[in-house]
């Protein structure tokens, strides 16, 4: 099939799921065409000659305040979709992207073309700027007039199902992870380079917005430290992070507590990496706790959203109530001070992720769009 995705390009899950997917597509076979207004961060698109990039450019007009992105991405999806002959758009995110499809799917249908849509909701679109008043009719507008959509979480479908009147059948298609990939990887860690042979090492990684609740993460690591020797991986960018930062290096911390920035080498940093911590206080899925999973790392979480869905309790990690940091902590001690325990938590994080392996999950968006196909008609 000829399949056009629509997503962030940015380090969000969204867009890493996006990308991973289309990869993943056109390794099968499937022609993909990403059409964003940026290179997604993890493509490569020159590795595969089935992948292609069409960028989304935005004339900057003085008469508008804001840039009308929606109305370039249409027009973009309306000739990529004739050029291309696309079968099929699959867009990641209700708004704008899921709109603008719809926009461009009655321009395509002007000239003759019907092209199905598919959309996957990811948690924020829903959760949290979709349910906002100003947007909630364009959102339930988009979700209903797609031809299937898609849900990574039953607790974000749930989460769809209450904010919207929604009449379209929501499947849960869960992120997933190349597990393949993983066991690719050469091994062993060089754990040297970050930590001494006796120090654990404990990750988060997040777009560190408030929701992500780094604060909490910092506070669980004060609680470990006097007791573990042990270091802090903070990995990612966002506005919590220079308060992170400041709060750090005001409690002498920061030989210990590292920020690494945005990183393309996430699967260096998981292999080095003892125990991995997200205490969410909104999580549709829980993508970076599944890539921690995928690695063997244990992760000790809140039971945010969708997070136990992924993250089982005393099986590949703890889960407790969002803000519970003295929870979390004790959690933490409990698995990094007993080795026996830890040996056998990561074994066991690693079968959990394995349930979410991109084999199992890419053949479920194949009969969707094979669906979405066949269904449609003037």
């Amino acid at each position: 099939m000829n399949i056009a995705i629509v997503c962030y390009p940015t380090f969000g899950g969204s867009g890493v799921v996006a990308t991973e997917l289309g990869i993943a597509l056109a390794a099968r076979g499937h022609e993909i065409h990403f059409i964003t207004y940026h290179q997604p961060v993890r493509l490569e698109a020159l590795k595969n000659s089935n992948i292609h990039f069409h960028e989304v450019n935005v004339p900057d007009y003085p008469l508008f305040k804001y840039q009308p992105y929606e109305l370039a991405l249409s027009s973009r999806l309306v000739d990529v979709v004739k050029n291309s002959r696309i079968d099929v758009l699959h867009v990641h995110y209700a708004i704008p992207h899921a709109y603008a499809a719809y926009m461009a799917k009655k321009m395509l249908l002007d000239e003759g073309i019907l092209i199905p849509i598919v959309t996957t909701l990811h948690g924020t679109d829903i959760t949290l700027v979709g349910s906002h008043p100003f947007y909630r009719p364009a959102v339930t507008f988009s979700i209903n007039h797609s031809d299937r959509v898609t849900a990574v979480s039953e607790s974000l479908k749930q989460d769809t199902l209450r904010l919207f009147d929604i009449k379209t059948k929501i499947d849960v298609v869960p992120n997933f992870i190349d597990t393949d990939k993983i066991e690719r990887l050469g091994k062993p860690c060089e754990r040297d380079l970050l930590a001494q042979k006796d120090e654990k090492i404990l990750t988060h990684i997040s777009n560190f917005r408030p929701l992500k609740r780094i604060m909490d993460v910092i506070a669980v690591f004060e609680q470990i430290a006097p007791t573990i020797p042990c270091k802090l991986m903070m990995v990612g960018e966002g506005p919590e992070k220079l308060k992170a930062i400041e709060y750090v290096e005001s409690k002498g911390l920061d030989d210990r507590i590292l920020f690494l920035g945005n990183s393309n080498e996430i699967d260096k940093i998981l292999c080095y990496s003892d125990l991995f911590l997200l205490p969410s206080e909104k999580e549709s899925f829980g993508l970076s706790a599944l890539e921690a999973m995928a690695h063997g790392v244990p992760v000790i979480s809140s039971n945010a959203g969708g997070i136990s869905e992924v993250n089982k309790e005393g099986y590949s990690g703890y889960l407790a109530n969002i803000g519970d940091v003295e929870t979390l902590s004790a959690r933490a001690k409990e698995l990094l001070s007993d080795t026996q325990l830890h040996a056998r938590f990561k074994k066991q994080a690693k079968k959990q992720a394995s349930l979410f392996s991109l084999e199992k999950i890419i053949v479920k968006y194949e009969a969707i769009y094979s669906d979405a196909s066949a269904s449609i008609q003037f």
